[in-house]
């Protein structure tokens, strides 16, 4: 079930509340004045990556591995 964000114009509340998708907008009530004469909010979201800030950041070592300092000769970049 997706969570959902909503405005109640009655009391100014912002809020999130998991919904079905088959809800109707008028089944949902705002928690703080029990209004359901609400606004759904365009929802933002973010995506969380796998791999660590320090694995992202890291050099790339040269394919021959005869460097001394790697990802500094430029090996491997396009």
């Amino acid at each position: 079930m997706p969570i959902r964000e909503f405005h109640c114009p009655d009391c100014s509340n912002d809020f999130e509340k998991i919904v079905k998708a088959s809800q109707e907008l008028s089944e949902v009530t705002c928690p703080s004045c029990g209004g359901n004469h609400l606004e759904k909010k365009l929802s933002t979201f973010s995506a969380r990556a796998n791999a660590s800030a320090n694995s992202a950041a890291a050099p790339m070592g040269c394919p021959g591995g005869m460097c001394s300092m790697p990802g500094m000769c430029g090996a491997g970049r396009n």
